[in-house]
């Protein structure tokens, strides 16, 4: 019989996604990606601030 290992990797995944979300939904320039990497929610924020 095999051994099946699970792994769970935490949120990292889920950052990372959330994180390449808002630079392709918000077509934000180079350097603000780079700045998204620590504040991405902000720029959703503001974004559907704006939908209203």
């Amino acid at each position: 019989m095999q051994k099946i290992k699970i792994e769970h990797h935490g949120l990292a995944g889920l950052w990372i996604a959330g994180w390449l979300f808002t630079i392709g939904f918000l077509h934000l320039a180079f350097w603000q990606g780079v700045l998204a990497l620590a504040i991405w929610p902000y720029y959703v924020g503001v974004a559907v601030s704006a939908v209203r």
